[in-house]
């Protein structure tokens, strides 16, 4: 079962007057909107350190919305908002630099934002969405692999859907360039950054 809909199969015994594939039930059956639910969600990052290592954090406040139409899945949307300053990498250092005009600049460009615009399915339950990512003012495209984890009823009734996500980006593709060079050659701070998206969201009532 899925959420955004698989292409269909074209082959040369197609014709126009083939019928349309009947909607699958329970995916119609998820249509509706839904509020990501941050306490039961990660929106993450992995950056490599001094050629050797990898250094992983992740942002603590941030909201989010889903459409999902099960009877016309390519409708289906998703949008995010980061709270730039709840960056956390586990060292209070690090995160300082991190929001300071070297970076994030994060009293200047407060928040993250994410809006989709297209989505496709890839076969299964892996799909792939792409939407507008802004950071420090720049809009570029992202493209986000998708695997949907199912849904779900929670025992205090909230009806849940699940999402694990992965892309990988430059981050002087928005203007994130800061970097020291080593004594052994290469930077401090990796270009290419993984971003980690585990996301619980919650049918909205009415």
């Amino acid at each position: 079962m899925g959420i955004f809909g698989r292409k269909s199969d074209t082959t040369e015994t197609t014709t126009a007057t083939a019928p349309a594939a009947a909607v699958n039930p329970d995916l119609a059956a998820l249509t509706g909107e839904y509020t990501i639910d941050p306490a039961h969600s990660t929106i993450g990052f992995v950056a490599r350190h001094a050629m050797v290592t990898n250094i992983k954090g992740g942002f603590l406040d941030f909201s989010g919305s889903l459409h999902l139409d099960g009877t016309d899945p390519a409708r289906s949307t998703a949008s995010i908002d980061v709270t730039m300053d709840s960056i956390d990498t586990g060292s209070a250092d690090r995160d300082g630099h991190l929001k300071s005009a070297d970076f994030f600049k994060t009293e200047e460009f407060p928040t993250m934002e994410f809006r989709s615009t297209k989505a496709e399915a890839l076969g299964g339950d892996d799909y792939r969405i792409t939407g507008d990512l802004t950071i420090l003012g720049t809009t570029k495209p992202l493209t986000i692999d998708l695997e949907f984890n199912g849904s779900a009823k929670d025992p205090f009734g909230n009806e849940r859907v699940g999402f694990e996500g992965k892309a990988e980006i430059l981050r002087s593709d928005w203007g994130l360039t800061w970097n020291a060079a080593l004594e052994t050659g290469g930077v401090l701070v990796s270009d290419k950054i993984k971003l980690v998206f585990d996301i619980s969201a919650i049918r909205n009532a009415g």
